[in-house]
């Protein structure tokens, strides 16, 4: 567990999500959660130190994130967008049967994803007090329609979600590209140029990751019209997913899982944006 600032915390150690926690007069609100039990357990006992747990933040409509959740019991805070996404997945999660290149294939199956479905929502922004500490969630567009930061204003910390991931690549399937480009150049500006910045993948993240993440994302839309154009849209996706693997100094033993992640996003992309027509 690493301390941001006092009454501030994360958590990297746990596969697929970065997790955090702040804390207000005895009682905390979690940003994301872990994926499995044991380690939903053990970071529970941890933060029990900072104090109670009363909303959980799910930052997007990501399955690591919406899974990770049925670990806890407790208020879930979320944006409209992403409740809505929540709410309308079948109540049964088979982790192979719609593969995003993530930890949370390897989940055989889950019932009672429904009752995931986040029930303290908005629409632009939730204030909540906890004592002192005033935290702001922001929707803020990118990699999922209802993607939304946690923004502790007098503390100049941000939780970000994955819109600045640095060591593996993002799922792209949610994405919105033009938007997140646009939320890069928010946190380059002020007054998010002088904040802690904290990925939801990589924890405390610096400028340079940010001009990263918008080259990366600038060749998506190139990579979009190359799959438009041939004839195979799936060998297509796996050769632009592969050429976009360049950007990331991803471990051979993560590559097949990540070039999968960036392919099957590519796909879902793809066919948002580009319908079949009957």
């Amino acid at each position: 567990m690493r301390t941001i600032l006092s009454g501030i915390t994360i958590e990297n150690a746990y596969p697929a999500l970065t997790v955090g926690a702040v804390a207000g007069q005895g009682e905390l609100l979690l940003i994301d959660f872990p994926l499995r039990a044991d380690d939903a357990k053990e970071w529970l006992g941890q933060v029990s130190q900072l104090g109670k747990p009363r909303y959980l933040a799910v930052l997007d409509q990501h399955p690591d994130r919406v899974l990770a959740t049925r670990n806890i019991e407790i208020s879930r805070a979320a944006h409209a967008a992403t409740s809505d996404a929540v709410s309308r997945l079948p109540d049964t999660f088979k982790g192979a049967s719609q593969p995003v290149g993530s930890e949370v294939d390897r989940i055989k199956r889950v019932s009672g994803i429904t009752r995931l479905t986040p029930d303290l929502t908005f629409s632009d922004t939730l204030l909540i007090h906890l004592g002192d500490q005033l935290i702001r969630l922001r929707h803020q567009p990118g990699p999922a329609g209802g993607s939304m930061w946690v923004v502790l204003e007098e503390r100049g910390v941000v939780f970000v979600g994955d819109a600045v991931v640095v060591n593996e690549p993002p799922f792209l399937g949610f994405g919105q590209i033009d938007p997140w480009l646009d939320a890069l150049d928010v946190l380059r500006a002020a007054p998010f140029e002088d904040y802690k910045i904290l990925s939801g993948r990589d924890g405390l993240v610096d400028r340079d990751a940010i001009n990263d993440m918008a080259r990366f994302l600038r060749k998506v839309p190139v990579r979009l019209e190359h799959m438009q154009e041939a004839d195979d849209v799936e060998a297509a996706a796996e050769a632009a997913a592969e050429d976009l693997m360049d950007d990331f100094k991803v471990t051979s033993a993560r590559w097949d899982l990540c070039h999968l992640r960036l392919k099957s996003g590519l796909i879902r992309l793809f066919r948002r944006d580009h319908p079949v027509e009957d």
